[in-house]
């Protein structure tokens, strides 16, 4: 994956809060039953720590940023993109919210745009307090996704992802597909309290899987009313691919029989390695959010 050495980083999507520290209150995520369920089965649920029972209650503002970030300051252009990591979040998340704003205008109606928090070790939220344990995550009561970088070093090491840009890109891409259901009114679903391989909550994240298809799909192409060359130059085969595999590291069934030793469909939140592979390829061959209708 390349972006454009010459294109301009939006920095005002991204807010940098790594080194803050936490005020008040404990997170409840992070140790003996209740950290590992969070780390094993709360990953990619890309909905806040509430609606797992893991927050911690008391004070939900999320931590502020610093004056000047270190994003701020170094994440100015595409070339930035190339050689960070945190300026890589930056440009997908600008990609991301390009395309989905075009998007939402083509059919007459308008994307509000979410920021992406960097955090370090624990943040609060508007969902509640939040560890690094949880993993990527939005919060539909500030509208905001949450990302330790860490989590991509946990991708790697834990959980057998080959790594690369591209798969964190999917990460990120993932979690706005959360915000694109929230803004359409369909994550409220992962509400009804059900698990199992046909529940509501799987659906959810299997369409939020296609969406981050639909993006890639159309990341190379110039938004809908914009001008000049796109922000992401080059997507190959091999980021696919990467994107796949990252997919599939998370489906609930390989994290099962990785840290359980068996398969247990009916207490899935997510779907399967094979399911979330299968819809992240529906959206990208296809490029139509409408064929991401995982609840037909």
């Amino acid at each position: 994956m390349q972006f454009d050495d010459d294109a301009n980083l939006d920095t005002s999507e991204v807010r940098d809060v790594r080194g803050s520290r936490l005020p008040g209150g404990r997170a409840t995520i992070g140790g003996g039953v209740v950290g590992l369920v969070g780390l094993l089965l709360a990953l990619f649920l890309g909905v806040g720590p509430d609606q797992l029972g893991l927050s911690s209650g008391g004070d939900e503002s999320a931590s502020q940023p610093s004056s000047v970030s270190e994003v701020q300051q170094s994440c100015r252009t595409g070339r930035d993109a190339n050689t960070r990591e945190d300026c890589r979040v930056v440009a997908v998340v600008n990609s991301v919210q390009d395309y989905w704003s075009g998007e939402f205008r083509q059919q007459g109606k308008r994307y509000t745009p979410a920021e992406t928090y960097l955090f370090s070790g624990q943040i609060r939220t508007a969902c509640g307090a939040a560890t690094a344990a949880v993993g990527p995550f939005y919060c539909p009561g500030d509208k905001r996704v949450y990302l330790d970088l860490g989590f991509f070093d946990e991708l790697r090491t834990r959980f057998g992802a080959t790594g690369g840009p591209f798969a964190q890109a999917y990460v990120i891409a993932h979690e706005y597909g959360h915000h694109v259901q929230d803004l359409m009114g369909t994550l409220g679903r992962t509400q009804d309290g059900t698990t199992g391989e046909n529940s509501s909550s799987v659906r959810v994240e299997l369409q939020a899987d296609c969406y981050a298809g639909v993006w890639a799909h159309h990341a190379t192409s110039t938004p809908d009313g914009s001008t000049g060359k796109p922000l992401i130059t080059e997507l190959t085969p091999a980021d696919i691919k990467d994107g796949l595999n990252a997919a599939a590291a998370v489906g609930d069934d390989r994290i099962q029989q990785e840290f359980q030793g068996k398969v247990t469909p009916e207490t899935w939140t997510h779907g399967s390695s094979l399911q979330r592979q299968q819809w992240f390829d529906q959206g990208y061959r296809t490029g139509d959010p409408d064929r991401c209708n995982t609840f037909g």
